[in-house]
């Protein structure tokens, strides 16, 4: 007979103060408020048919392709109907604020910042012996073994071990400033020197330098880097009182949880 644990909302806002989370929760409330005070002044509205339609978005981002998919996902994430609506909402309300405060300064910053959107696409090994890196290196260079093989021999991480070791196409800012700097000095296809960081020997691949074109992909990212700043800027200029302390705190648990 299975036996049952009771949790409540109190215990939840506990766990959220013991595992130090209140910080990011904090920030995600934070910016939430400053983006609706700012759409309101600016006069942004969400329409229905606009909410219908960022709400297929959010169903189809979380792969909810069925009714029930969408229930199950509900109950997992203890969401209401309406709380769905309003998680949509704020995300078209962001969408739509960012686009009226930089849609006509994303070109200019793009061409002013160009070179952090140029980007590679990388495999990677990490090992724990340099001296291992080097040779592995260095037979990679005379063509005596390749990158999928050093991938199968030395990846521990399944998935990552079946993909060869490809980390993906990453732009300057998201790569450590050393490898970032190896990697795009480098000349495509081919091996770079073994790079050591707090986390082991870097030894990657850089199949390829990709030149950034300011498509509409690019456009979305540049505009959310843009608002991400905007929104840092604001928070700084706000005096943020956090009152976990009060009598209700089921209610300041429950606030917490569904404006993170």
């Amino acid at each position: 007979m299975s036996k049952e644990l009771n949790i409540s909302s109190v215990d939840i806002l506990q766990q959220i103060k013991l595992s130090c989370q209140i910080p990011n929760l904090v920030q995600a409330i934070a910016n939430r408020k400053i983006v609706a005070d700012a759409a309101t002044k600016a006069g942004i509205k969400v329409e229905l048919t606009e909410l219908q339609k960022a709400a297929d978005s959010l169903r189809l981002a979380n792969n909810l392709l069925k009714a029930e998919d969408t229930w199950a996902w509900l109950a997992k994430h203890h969401l209401s109907v309406e709380e769905f609506e309003l998680l949509a909402e704020t995300n078209l309300l962001s969408a739509k604020l960012a686009n009226h405060l930089f849609a006509d300064k994303v070109e200019p910053f793009f061409y002013e910042n160009q070179l952090n959107y140029v980007a590679a696409a990388i495999y990677e090994v990490v090992l724990d012996d340099e001296d291992l890196a080097l040779e592995l290196f260095y037979s990679l260079k005379e063509g005596e073994i390749s990158f999928a093989e050093i991938a199968r021999q030395y990846i521990q991480n399944p998935e990552l071990r079946r993909a060869g070791g490809y980390r993906g196409v990453q732009t300057r800012s998201e790569l450590k400033p050393e490898i970032a700097a190896a990697v795009f000095a480098s000349n495509p296809p081919g091996a770079i020197k073994p790079i050591v960081t707090p986390k082991g020997v870097h030894l990657i691949w850089v199949e390829e330098i990709i030149q950034p074109q300011l498509n509409e992909l690019l456009r979305v990212k540049v505009t959310s880097d843009l608002f991400a700043d905007w929104l840092q800027q604001q928070i700084s200029t706000w005096k943020i009182n956090v009152d976990l302390d009060s009598e209700d705190k089921t209610l300041s648990a429950k606030e917490l949880l569904k404006q993170a």
